[in-house]
C-alpha cells in the first residue's frame, strides 16, 4: 500500500507548478536556522544549510509549530518554504569533525536566526515538495559558506555536551522541557545527540520519523499504566484543505490511521491506512511518517491527561491539497487534541457524528480499515445496522 501512496503523492507533487525564489550564485541573507540532510547515496549524503535572501528574524520559515496555531494559509507556508535556498556538499554521515559540519551543528543549536553568506558553484534551481519533509526552494552545490557568531539554545547545548546521554534519552528530555519538535529534529539530524562515538548525521526525513517514533514509544510506555477514559470521545480539526477526526475509545491502547485523498488530482477517491493492536507496531508503517507523527500527537494528550485509550484517526484531504510534510499531520492532530471534545455513550453514535462531517461515506473507511472493522465486528455491529443510525 505504501507503494501506491508513494506513487500517488509523487504524481501529485509533479503537477505542482509554483516558482521558487530566484537567486544568483552569491547569496547574502539568513538561515532561520535551518539545515537539510539528504538520504540519496547514504551513508555519503548531501548536507547543508537552507538560507533565505531575507535579512533579520526569519525563524517563522522553519518553525512549523506556529503555522497552524497562527492560522497561516497554505500559500503563506509555501511562500516561506520556497524562499529557502538549499546549499549542499557531500559528506559521510560519520565524519562530524570538519569545519562545514561544525557550522551545520552551530546552526541546528542556534536560538535565533543567523546571518549567512553563501557562494554556489552554479545558479540554484528547482524546488522540492514531499509528504515527509517541508518544501524548500532551489538547490545548488556550495563553494563557500560563512555564518556569524551563533548563540545556542540552552537545552540543546546541554544535550550536545552530554556525550554519555543516549540520543533517544536526549530527544525525550528535550521534549519534556517543551523544546519545539522542529528544533529537536534538526539538532538530532546533524549528529549533536547521543553517545559520543555513536553520533552521526541522519537524513532529514529519517530524523523526523525517528524523533516522532522515539517520543511516541516513550509516551506509550507511560500511558499503558493509566486508567482508561470512561466515554467515547471525538476531537476534530480542519485546516490546509484537510479534515481530521480523532476517535478515542475506552479500551486499552490500539491505534489506526486512515487517510483519504478526494478529488485532489481529478476524480480519485483513495484511502490508505495502517494500524497496530495493543502489542505495538512491528516493522515500518506502510503509510510512511504520518503514521508515527499522528500517533505521537495523540499520545501527548493522553500522557498529559494521564489516561489510556484506543485511538482511530480519519483524515480527508480535498481538492487544493499540497503535500507540505508530516508537520501538517502532527500540528493538525495536536490542534485537534487541544480542542474541546464531544462525548458519546457508544462507538456507534460517535461514528455517526463523524460520518456527518465526512465527505466520503464512512462505509468506505470501514471497508478499508483493519482495527475499526474488527472493533465493530466484536460488538456484533453490522454495517447495515450501523447505517440505520
Amino acid at each position: 500500500m505504501i507503494k501506491g501512496k508513494a506513487a500517488y503523492l509523487k504524481r501529485l507533487t509533479s503537477k505542482i507548478q509554483i516558482p521558487s525564489v530566484d537567486v544568483g550564485r552569491e547569496l547574502d541573507g539568513s538561515t532561520p536556522p535551518s539545515v537539510f540532510i539528504g538520504s540519496w547515496n547514504y551513508p555519503k549524503v548531501f548536507a547543508g544549510p537552507m538560507i533565505t535572501p531575507i535579512q533579520g528574524d526569519t525563524a517563522i520559515m522553519d518553525t512549523p509549530e506556529v503555522w497552524i496555531q497562527n492560522d497561516k494559509t497554505q500559500e503563506d507556508i509555501i511562500g516561506y518554504r520556497l524562499n529557502l535556498v538549499r546549499g549542499k556538499l557531500t559528506n559521510k554521515v560519520t565524519e562530524l569533525e570538519n569545519p562545514f559540519v561544525e557550522k551545520l551543528q552551530e546552526i541546528s543549536l542556534a536560538s535565533t536566526s543567523i546571518n549567512s553568506e553563501a557562494e554556489f558553484s552554479s545558479k540554484p534551481r528547482g524546488r522540492s515538495f514531499n509528504e515527509e519533509h517541508a518544501p524548500h526552494g532551489p538547490t545548488a552545490l556550495l563553494e563557500k559558506f560563512d555564518i556569524e557568531t551563533v548563540k545556542w539554545d540552552r537545552e540543546l547545548e546541554k544535550a550536545y555536551y552530554d556525550s554519555d546521554l543516549k540520543a533517544a534519552d536526549a530527544v525525550m528530555q528535550l521534549h519534556d522541557k517543551e523544546v519545539p519538535f522542529s528544533h529537536i529534529q534538526k539538532a538530532f539530524s546533524v549528529g549533536t545527540m547521543g553517545v559520543g562515538k555513536n553520533r552521526k548525521m541522519v537524513p532529514t526525513r529519517w530524523s523526523i520519523t525517528a524523533c516522532d517514533s522515539t517520543i511516541g514509544d516513550r509516551l506509550l510506555r507511560e500511558i499503558r499504566s493509566y486508567d482508561m477514559i470512561e466515554t467515547h470521545r471525538v476531537y476534530e480539526y480542519s485546516s490546509l484543505n484537510n479534515y481530521y477526526a480523532v476517535l478515542l475509545l475506552p479500551l486499552e491502547w490500539q491505534f489506526e490511521w486512515m487517510e483519504a485523498f478526494l478529488h485532489v488530482l481529478g476524480r480519485e477517491e483513495l484511502i490508505f491506512s495502517d494500524y497496530e493492536n495493543n502489542s505495538g507496531k512491528k516493522g515500518y508503517s506502510r503509510v510512511g511518517g504520518c503514521y508515527y507523527t499522528s500517533k505521537m500527537a495523540v499520545l501527548e494528550e493522553l500522557a498529559q491527561e494521564k489516561k489510556q485509550a484506543a485511538a482511530i484517526i480519519l483524515r480527508e484531504a480535498y481538492q487544493g491539497y499540497i503535500p507540505l510534510g508530516v508537520f501538517n499531520v502532527r500540528e493538525n492532530i495536536r490542534s485537534a487534541m487541544n480542542q474541546p471534545y464531544r462525548e458519546f455513550e457508544d462507538m456507534k453514535t460517535a461514528l455517526a457524528y463523524i460520518s456527518s462531517n465526512l465527505t466520503l461515506p464512512l462505509e468506505k473507511f470501514i471497508k478499508t480499515s483493519d482495527l475499526l472493522k474488527e472493533l465493530l465486528q466484536s460488538r456484533q455491529t453490522t454495517l447495515d445496522s450501523f447505517f440505520r443510525v
